[in-house]
């Protein structure tokens, strides 16, 4: 059975939600939360960007982006980075989180195959080019 369709509306939606706790971070203002916003919201923007299309600099600096484990991991470590008063940004983190665990346990599950825009990482991991 094919879930690509699926993937790409749950990796979507996160992205979304990504840049939306992005947001809430910036208040209330002040240094440390308007950097850690920025960042959320540009990995919201890569998370969508990555659903459309493949730029070659992330399948050579960001392979682990291109696994389910890689993948859920980010999305694990991006949630961790939300969860902090007040409340929309701690269910967004949350949502991110429970993402990104569930997409740590579909690699253990072979039976589900990442959708190919997981699979084009370009080359090998640990492949060297030469």
């Amino acid at each position: 059975m094919d879930y690509s369709n699926i993937f790409r509306l749950v990796n979507l939606a996160v992205g979304g939600v990504m840049i939306l706790g992005g947001i809430g971070q910036f208040f209330p203002m002040g240094f440390q939360s308007v950097i850690i916003g920025s960042y959320v919201i540009i990995f919201g923007a890569a998370t969508l960007l990555l659903e459309f299309q493949i730029p070659p600099a992330v399948s050579r600096w960001a392979p682990f982006l291109f696994s389910f484990i890689g993948r859920g991991i980010f999305y694990i470590f991006v949630g961790s980075i939300l969860l902090h008063q007040p409340a929309i940004r701690i269910v967004a983190g949350s949502i991110i989180g429970i993402v990104g665990v569930g997409y740590v346990i579909l690699e253990y599950i072979p039976q589900i195959e990442p959708p190919q825009n997981m699979r084009d990482a370009g080359g090998e991991w640990g492949a060297e080019q030469i």
